[in-house]
């Protein structure tokens, strides 16, 4: 195992990594920008350094700095978390071309599962289940309604190489396919550099479905159940669930066949997870994409679990074996997250400010994942996500309750937050009644 761990992030996720690393008894280096000097990770780890001012292409994207930093550290692997660089192939060279343990699959993972298109095609040859969509990029409007003709409506035009929902939109006809090509495009080209498009048959009343995987030292790869997603606004996640209420028992133990599969496709090492969409009524998925990396919602998997999957990423990264027995892994009851934001809680745009008051929710089988804390700032430089509120409980309506609690007994002063929002999402019908799909929130009331 190694001795010095540097966390290539900030805020929540990099707090969580450096929790676990320090019980392992790892000497911990966090890397920060100026504008998040004062945050709470920063203080907890062993060592702190800036590495540049708030922009992240000069800080956290700053991949000669962030090296820089480890070569004046000793550091000897480097976690990326999620975001920033946890998905580049690039910094993952970088950091073994450095000499360092890389806390991330392969490169080589990385880079077959970044492109869209590449994922599918090889997923698909790989005996995954995907939906109809195209094999090849597309840069041109014309050739885009040619496709669609074969494909069939309604369509979801994403960008191949993006992630993020930046970009997505959904084409229920000619029309709508033109100007939401041209959309996607001009997205895809400024935030991702590239403006290939991938069309995909769009599902109807599908739920986001997501099984969580880890690739071993020695090779194996065990998934260690699902989680549904499909609470979202303008395609982004805010609150998961596990188990999802819309997979029954067959279509579980398929998804999580075809997630091994996946994983073994590609050779995968460590903690990573295999997105699909889910069809309740057919019960019925096919593949979405693969996120190699840790998840922001890896915490409820853990709750239903009891496995650290930081701890595991890190031995996997080691070359050890695993600290739990993973092949008789068996969840156990409910667990819920909500990720609480710095935003409106009605319109979801961001809401910088300072913190005068903090004080998060206790009691049994709640869990807080915080970056902020009273007397700190949330600044307009980065995600607005402030914490990842999660509870468990033995079935979905304890957990359910408990959530209730602990959002009424979270208290944030300052910048406005989203709890108000998980109220009504906690008290709305569809959402309680566990049948909702991705447009829940969209059908829920102000």
């Amino acid at each position: 195992m190694f001795e010095s761990l540097l966390v290539a992030n900030r805020g929540e996720i990099a707090r969580r990594v450096i929790r676990t690393a320090s019980a392992m008894g790892l000497r911990t280096i966090a890397v920060h920008s100026e504008a998040d000097a004062t945050l709470p990770f920063v203080r907890e780890a062993d060592e702190a350094i800036l590495i540049g001012p708030p922009p992240p292409a000069e800080s956290y994207l700053a991949v000669a700095k962030i090296l820089e930093a480890a070569r004046r550290a000793n550091a000897e692997a480097v976690h990326p978390g999620y975001g920033f660089l946890a998905e580049s192939a690039a910094f993952a060279e970088a950091v073994i071309a450095e000499g360092l343990g890389w806390v991330g699959p392969a490169p080589e993972s990385i880079r077959a599962m970044g492109d869209k298109i590449s994922a599918r095609n090889l997923m698909s040859d790989a005996g995954v289940p995907v939906a109809p969509g195209t094999r090849e990029p597309i840069d041109d409007v014309e050739a885009a309604v040619a496709a669609a003709r074969e494909i069939g409506y309604p369509l979801m035009v994403k960008a191949s190489a993006g992630g993020g929902g930046i970009g997505m939109g959904v084409a229920r006809d000619e029309a709508a396919l033109r100007a939401a090509f041209e959309t996607a495009r001009s997205r895809a080209e400024r935030f991702f550099g590239s403006p290939a498009i991938l069309l995909e048959r769009y599902l109807d009343g599908a739920r986001h479905v997501e099984v969580q995987v880890l690739g071993l030292a020695d090779g194996r790869v065990v998934a260690l159940g699902e989680r549904d997603c499909s609470v979202q606004r303008r395609h982004q996640k805010v609150a998961e669930e596990t188990p999802s209420p819309g997979v029954g028992p067959a279509l579980r133990a398929e998804m999580l066949a075809g997630a091994v599969r996946a994983g073994e496709a590609v050779s995968y090492r460590g903690a990573g997870t295999v997105e699909c969409l889910v069809d309740p009524a057919t019960q019925t998925y096919v593949f979405l994409e693969m996120n190699t990396r840790l998840q922001v919602e890896h915490p409820i998997t853990e709750l239903v679990t009891g496995i650290d999957l930081v701890e595991e990423q890190l031995r996997v990264a080691a070359g050890d074996a695993p600290a739990a027995d993973l092949d008789s892994v068996a969840p156990k009851g409910h667990a819920v997250e909500l990720r609480v934001y710095a935003e409106d809680p009605v319109r979801f745009l961001p809401s910088p400010g300072d913190i005068t008051e903090w004080e998060e929710p206790v009691g049994e089988c709640i869990r807080v994942d915080s970056g902020y804390a009273a007397g700190t700032t949330v600044t307009p430089f980065y995600d607005p996500l402030l914490a990842k509120l999660c509870v468990w409980g033995s079935d979905r309506d304890e957990a359910l309750a408990r959530a209730r609690e602990a959002v009424a007994g979270f208290r944030i002063e300052g910048p406005k937050t989203n709890l108000p929002f998980f109220v009504r999402l906690l008290a709305d019908d569809a959402f309680t009644s566990g049948g909702y799909d991705t447009g829940v929130v969209e059908g829920m009331k102000p």
